[in-house]
């Protein structure tokens, strides 16, 4: 305080009724980045990223390049989204066809 204003303000005091933030409350307190969660809570649910895990006849799947013509690949594409499981689909029909009774 400056000694030469004799009438200076006193300290401000914060008026609101706010509870004192506690232990309990950073306990339960989850920190958010952008307002998403920062880190997941150690309840909640794991999400598994990448390619989804198949049933157990097609658990293991081949990554390969095929060319297509065009006709094909815009039909199965007009499909939607699952276009190269279907594809995988009719390939596999294809082959129950080819195999000899």
């Amino acid at each position: 305080m400056n000694a030469k204003l004799p009438n200076t303000p006193k300290a401000w005091v914060d008026p609101d009724d706010a509870p004192e933030l506690d232990e309990t409350f950073f306990r339960n307190a989850t920190p958010l980045i952008d307002d998403r969660p920062a880190s997941p809570a150690p309840h909640a649910k794991a999400v598994r990223r990448g390619h989804p895990v198949g049933s157990t006849q097609d658990a293991v799947k081949v990554p390969t390049t095929i060319r297509l013509s065009p006709e094909v690949s815009a039909a199965f594409r007009a499909t939607g989204q699952g276009w190269q499981t279907r594809i995988d689909a009719a390939l596999k029909d294809w082959l129950k066809d080819q195999s000899p009774a």
